[in-house]
């Protein structure tokens, strides 16, 4: 039997008709955002009806909204949708388009997010109708309210429609993989996390789940985002309602360079993947911004602008993992290079008040990685970690060792395998690797050591003699070669013998074949 989430993805694209993946996907996706909520409305009203104390209280939206549960009125209910999925007029596009509307009536939180043009003339409503009632039969239980199982088909929907979209599809989705790993690697176990760019909302859904898998406590964690594309902001706001989980994303979309909704947050994690080698991203209005403590970035390129807004939003004790085209490694035009010194040796600033401050160098560790890891790009790509403070500091209750004259490079660009023709995954396994690896080398007591054409420690001498480029390949070498231990006359004695005695089989065989011949009489 095919999984859930495959079963119902074989249904819906059965909607997609003349729409491209862009406008389908919303329309597939409100569906399952409205099927969700409409089953915790009803379970809720349903231990209500059989309560004694709160029979009267049905009706009342405060004793849904106190337990997380959105109110859902009579008609946009799922089964009220069900018995009328044939309906001709009003057509069941209308009556889910209303759905919608009288829903964010009834919850501030949802207004214009919601999907609402399930009436358009080229949505089969006959189809739409029989998605709906499949949609109907399929259970979403489980021990956490069908949050796990809906949310596994949101998250697979999601990676679906990337794949159909290709490079726009990478705006609001990054490989399940990448995000694990950066999670892993951070270990984003309590206090604020932050995404400037946080497309649907992916990298605030595996941090819930590291805390939950780990045996924390959820609401020792709080979530901030800020998405400038309208439709992925509406996206990320059902995913991460799908999942209960409570986000600051901002009262609206906005561009987070021109629009900063979170301006005084200092988060102890920040987790992104920007948007690569942005050309368009209004940098020539923003060249004495604030943020640009290491440097001003070119305007033909935001990774340089993407890293330090990181860096301005990052709390004294906080780390930073983000994803970037392996060219921010290496690149030295329009004073990329210069920025990248800074970030690695550290900076001296004038203050207003004339005063100069010294800035400490935060790159602590770069991962290099496969190819072929997103549906969306071949652009190869890189992770970089940063951290305000090097010297000390505790992840996990584990105290961290003095690494302000190191950096950890790892090459995990050999990890990985193919699912696909043209896809790669990094497996658990490699996960791990890598995530261990960077612990064990931060961490007081981990029993770090190199390993060549995989992991190495550089100096901060040693990648200054480099000219400042990061480029893992520089400095973990190639991967040592066996070692030879049986001495070479005994190898040839050991060989010559296997092969005198494989030579002697051979003529054994040759004569019972000559044998054979000859008794049917084609001897020799």
């Amino acid at each position: 039997m095919p999984p859930i989430e495959t079963t119902l993805w074989a249904a819906a694209d059965k909607l997609r008709g003349n729409m491209d993946a862009g406008e389908y996907k919303h329309v597939a996706l409100g569906l399952i955002f409205l099927k969700y909520i409409s089953d915790r409305f009803d379970a809720r009203r349903k231990a209500a009806l059989i309560d004694p104390e709160e029979r009267d209280l049905v009706d009342d939206r405060d004793l849904y909204l106190a337990d997380g549960i959105f109110y859902v009125p009579d008609r946009s209910r799922w089964d009220f949708l069900k018995e009328n999925a044939t309906s001709t007029k009003p057509t069941v596009g209308e009556l889910l388009d209303q759905a919608m509307l009288d829903i964010e009536a009834e919850n501030s939180s949802l207004r214009g997010v919601l999907t609402k043009n399930y009436a358009r003339q080229e949505l089969d409503q006959t189809k739409l109708g029989e998605v709906l009632k499949l949609f109907s039969d399929i259970k979403f239980d489980d021990s956490h309210k069908g949050q796990d199982v809906l949310g596994r088909v949101y998250e697979y929907f999601l990676g679906e429609f990337a794949k159909m979209e290709g490079k726009r599809g990478g705006q609001y989705y990054t490989a399940g993989c990448v995000v694990k790993l950066l999670v892993e690697m951070l270990e984003p176990f309590k206090g604020r996390v932050y995404d400037p760019c946080c497309g649907s909302g992916g990298m605030f859904v595996q941090s819930e789940r590291f805390v939950e898998e780990h045996g924390g406590r959820l609401n020792e964690i709080s979530v901030y985002g800020q998405e400038s594309n309208a439709t992925t902001w509406r996206l990320a706001k059902m995913n991460l309602a799908i999942r209960g989980i409570e986000a600051n994303l901002g009262p609206k979309w906005a561009d987070t360079f021109h629009e900063d909704l979170h301006k005084g947050l200092m988060a102890k994690y920040v987790l992104a993947n920007p948007p690569f080698n942005d050309s368009d991203w209004g940098g020539e209005k923003l060249k004495r911004d604030s943020r640009w403590k290491y440097g001003v970035p070119p305007a033909g390129n935001a990774n340089f602008a993407w890293l330090q807004h990181i860096i301005h939003h990052l709390a004294p004790d906080g780390y930073a993992g983000v994803v970037l085209a392996n060219g921010s490694l290496s690149s030295q035009q329009s004073g990329e290079g210069d920025i990248r010194r800074a970030m690695i040796e550290g900076v001296e600033i004038a203050e207003a008040n004339g005063k100069k401050t010294f800035l400490p160098g935060l790159v602590d560790c770069i991962v290099s990685l496969p190819g072929q890891l997103f549906s969306t790009t071949q652009i190869p790509v890189c992770l970089w970690f940063l951290t305000r403070d090097k010297s000390n500091g505790i992840s996990r209750d584990k105290k961290l060792r003095d690494r302000t004259k190191e950096i950890l490079f790892i090459d995990a660009r050999g990890l990985g395998t193919m699912v696909s023709r043209t896809l790669k995954e990094l497996a658990g396994q490699d996960v791990a690797k890598v995530a261990d690896t960077y612990h064990a080398w931060r961490e007081v007591g981990g029993r770090y050591k190199d390993v060549p054409g995989f992991a190495k420690a550089a100096a901060i001498e040693e990648v200054a003699g480099q000219g400042y480029v990061l480029t893992p390949g520089r400095y973990v070498g190639t991967p040592e070669a066996d070692v030879e231990d049986e001495p070479f006359d005994a190898k040839m004695q050991r060989l010559t013998k296997a092969l005198r005695e494989q030579m002697a089989a051979g003529a054994a065989l040759d004569e019972r074949i000559r044998k054979a011949l000859a008794g049917v009489g084609h001897g020799w």
